[in-house]
């Protein structure tokens, strides 16, 4: 029945929930890499760090108000002594739980205000009457002792906006500072606008761009930042849907001045993964395609594509097509896996080219459907191939937990280096894993990075039952800070 752990006492949980912010113990880029080389480390000890998102969870009575968690890095791994749960009613934190909420629908994190320290941007889908605004932007700042609600902002918007649907960071115009790509506008459904870092600890950019996105009636369902001509300025891929069709996308190239407004045309794709993979100067795009152009793909085996960098962006031309048939690849191509659901790119064995996470969340293990893998796509001179790579899954031998019917281990995936030791670990969520009697409370496991890469050795899990947070459909798990849009399971 999946990680069972005691439930800490009804007293305990109540103390813990109604002080959320404190550290709570447990129960027991450069611009040529993209997004694989940005450091997620909000206390600047070394160490990356990880924000969790538990997007459905219940929170002072309110449903899908959503919390999040944040943990830090060490050389054993996650410190569960330094776990901090933060809601939209932690002391500092602007706006309060409310009904479908959703704190932690998407994060990004970046140091925002260019103190060395990585911030974490949040988006809740509150609503504000008062200024007919859905949505927020919250930014958590880091600090050294950790991230709190000490001091965080919400972005401010005008009146009639839709906020922050659309998230990415990137250096856009190449000036050191991060800068955010958000809906912000009352034109939010036709413009976006790019908010030049540095992000004053108000709130406050240091200038706006305006960048006209649509031009239709659609969508945008994901996005992705990295240097793809290798001019050393980041550049912005947007993908598109309308209903049930994918839309193609635009590559806005960066410049001195901020985001081109003369977009390139884009392949249609759905989750993305910015990295070198094999290390020419030019960032690689790493996507998975939309069978047929039909986004309606619960029955998709998957498939991921990669388009390699070259002066023009991503190449047309040097792609690479993977799937669970290509060679090498453990597994076979059966209807609703989802291979590539989530992806994720960072160095797991430090030979100096990126790796590639792929969540398989629709994996059945057995006769266990929608059970959950994550497959690891190793990085090299010729880029990303099938030799190699490995698959891991709650059967796997070492791994704690058992493989249950709909838990969808690896539908959330994160490279990052949590140990400190020069290769990234896996930080992977199963957004289903039931606790016992609790639905859909979710978890999040460790994988360690090794020479020959991932290792199920001193693996380690956690779920909110651990923290004393709140457990019953939380999908704790279904996004991790880095993600650049929703998770599977939020509606």
């Amino acid at each position: 029945m999946g990680i069972r752990r005691p439930a800490l006492s009804t007293a305990v949980a109540a103390v813990l929930i109604g002080s959320f912010g404190v550290p709570v113990v447990a129960g027991t880029a450069s611009a040529g890499d993209g997004a694989a080389t940005v450091r997620e480390d909000f206390d600047g000890d070394g160490y990356q760090d990880i924000a969790v998102a538990a997007p459905g969870a219940t929170v002072g009575g309110h449903a899908w108000a959503g919390y999040i968690t944040i943990s830090y890095g060490s050389a054993h791994g996650l410190a569960p002594e330094r776990t901090t749960v933060i809601t939209q009613d932690t002391s500092g934190v602007p706006g309060a739980s409310g009904d479908n909420a959703v704190f932690g629908y998407a994060m990004i994190s970046r140091d925002l205000d260019g103190d060395g320290l990585t911030d974490l941007a949040v988006v809740s889908r509150e609503y504000r009457p008062e200024n007919n605004i859905g949505g927020s932007v919250i930014v958590l700042w880091g600090r050294r002792t950790g991230i709190s609600g000490q001091g965080a902002v919400r972005i401010d918007a005008p009146a009639n906006a839709q906020v922050g649907e659309d998230i990415t960071a990137g250096d856009f115009d190449s000036d050191g500072y991060t800068d955010l790509f958000m809906s912000n506008s009352e034109d939010s459904y036709d413009y976006h606008d790019v908010l030049h870092g540095p992000i004053g600890r108000d709130g406050s950019p240091a200038r706006e761009q305006r960048v006209q996105v649509y031009s239709t009636d659609n969508t945008i369902d994901s996005t992705a930042a990295g240097d793809f001509n290798g001019d050393g300025i980041e550049d912005l891929a947007t993908f598109y849907v309308y209903e049930n069709h994918a839309e193609g996308g635009k590559l806005w190239l960066g410049t001195k001045d901020g985001l081109s407004t003369v977009p390139q045309r884009l392949t249609s794709a759905s989750s993305t993964a910015v990295a070198d993979f094999d290390q020419d100067g030019y960032a690689d795009l790493a996507t998975r395609i939309f069978p047929d152009g039909d986004t309606e793909t619960e029955e998709d085996p998957g498939t991921v594509k990669i388009y390699y960098g070259s002066p023009s962006g991503p190449s047309q031309i040097r792609t690479r097509t993977i799937t669970q048939n290509t060679a090498g690849v453990p597994g076979v191509n059966e209807k609703s896996d989802q291979f590539g659901g989530r992806l994720s790119a960072g160095d797991v064995n430090g030979d100096g080219y990126p790796d590639l996470a792929v969540g398989v969340p629709g994996e059945a293990i057995g006769s266990k459907k929608k059970a959950g893998a994550v497959v690891l796509l190793k990085g090299g001179r010729g880029g990303l191939t099938g030799t190699g790579a490995q698959a891991f899954h709650q059967d796997t031998a070492g791994v704690p937990g058992v493989a249950e019917p709909a838990d969808l281990f690896g539908g959330s995936a994160r490279l990052l280096d949590v140990t400190g030791d020069g290769r990234a670990d896996l930080v992977a969520g199963a957004p289903g894993e039931n606790l016992g009697t609790v639905v859909n409370g979710g978890a999040v496991w460790l994988l360690r990075g090794t020479v020959s890469g991932l290792t199920a050795s001193k693996s380690a899990a956690r779920n909110p039952m651990d923290i004393g947070a709140p457990a019953a459909k939380a999908l704790f798990g279904e996004n991790l800070s880095g993600d650049n849009g929703p998770g599977m399971s939020i509606p």
